[in-house]
């Protein structure tokens, strides 16, 4: 371990200090402004009387993967191969890919299009996204789309994030070993499906305070490459 004389530590502690206090009050700054969304959400939908399923109101499926996926990655003149990297857990959309998949993978796997939404069925179990690309996803992700007679999108997005999903998704897999979520529990899974004019006023709340969440995450970021590269400096 590298030993700076004591006056040098007091310089490299204050400096790293200061600069971790500012992140940990944007991640307090992140962590309100989703309460903020998720509290008007019950606010306005906690007392709807949840009548129907995701199923009835969605298509659900499965991912693929081709196997063994080195086979079919490539650098060119292939499509989005979506993995659970390419999305950082509070995302809401999904916008690029790190690989592509060759059209032969591509038709061993499943394909999804802009508007879609992708639920991962392990690890983060119930995470939802939007997909603002064309792709391909893995057996590691569940597919929905076909909701747009009852749902937009981004109420869609909080409605299945909310706590009223969110706990039945850990209810179906309690007392699993794994917890991974299937086609048929997200199915029965009971959801509320409010007016579209509902739907609407809650999605305008939701961008507002989305742009506000954007530009935290944004300095937030800066902030931790200045953090890291600073830890780089003094310690190596």
């Amino acid at each position: 371990i590298s030993l700076p004389d004591i006056k040098e530590q007091k310089t490299a502690c204050k400096k790293l200090e200061k600069i971790k206090n500012i992140i940990d009050k944007k991640e307090s700054q992140l962590f309100y402004l989703d309460n903020l969304i998720k509290a008007r959400f019950v606010e306005m939908f906690g007392n709807y009387t949840m009548e129907k399923t995701i199923g009835e109101v969605a298509t659900i499926c499965r991912g693929a993967s081709p196997r063994p996926i080195s086979k079919f990655i490539t650098k060119s003149n292939g499509e989005n191969w979506i993995k659970i990297g390419d999305a950082k857990e509070d995302d809401i959309y999904i916008t690029k890919t790190k690989e592509l998949v060759t059209e032969d993978g591509a038709n061993r796997s499943r394909r999804i299009k802009p508007g879609d939404f992708i639920l991962s069925n392990s690890m983060s179990f119930g995470r939802p996204y939007i997909s603002k690309i064309y792709g391909c996803v893995h057996d590691g992700w569940l597919i929905v789309s076909d909701y747009e007679q009852s749902f937009l999108p981004l109420f869609f997005y909080y409605a299945i994030r909310s706590e009223l999903v969110q706990a039945q998704f850990r209810k179906s897999v309690a007392g699993a070993v794994v917890k991974n979520l299937n086609s048929d529990l997200v199915r029965s899974v009971k959801i509320v499906i409010p007016s579209i004019e509902s739907q609407e006023k809650f999605s305008s709340f939701a961008k507002q305070v989305d742009k506000s969440k954007f530009a935290v995450q944004k300095s937030l970021e800066k902030t931790q490459l200045l953090f890291d590269s600073l830890m780089q400096e003094y310690f190596g």
